[in-house]
């Protein structure tokens, strides 16, 4: 029944410098970008900012984005205003974990999993 991940919303207040944090961070410009919601295509999933996003739940939840080399994604991440929640943790059998917050308190988790093959 389940497929698999398909899209991540973060909420985005202030969905203009949301956006431009996004399309520095994620280092792509949207593909869908409307007042309501904007929509980013991700390594085949779907990020995506909505300005009006009071059905998210207290706590939300931490999706964990696919990397190569988590020390330079969290790097990354800092470098575009991102703060460190939890630094990299290996988990168990060479998988490293990582969770940032982004500028507007959105939590987001990177996962370097050498069992995982990454699409080229």
């Amino acid at each position: 029944m389940i497929k698999g991940l398909a899209t991540v919303i973060y909420a985005a207040p202030d969905l203009a410098k949301t956006k431009a944090w996004y399309a520095e961070a994620f280092q792509r410009e949207p593909y869908f970008d409307q007042p309501y919601y904007v929509g980013f295509s991700v390594g085949g999933f779907e990020l995506g900012l909505d300005p009006n996003a009071s059905h998210q739940g207290a706590g939300g939840c931490v999706a964990y984005w696919r990397v190569l080399k988590i020390e330079t994604a969290l790097a990354h991440f800092e470098h575009t205003g991102a703060t460190i929640v939890s630094p990299i943790q290996d988990v168990g059998e060479g998988i490293r974990v990582a969770v940032l917050a982004d500028p507007f308190g959105n939590h987001l988790g990177l996962i370097e999993n050498p069992h995982f093959k990454l699409p080229s």
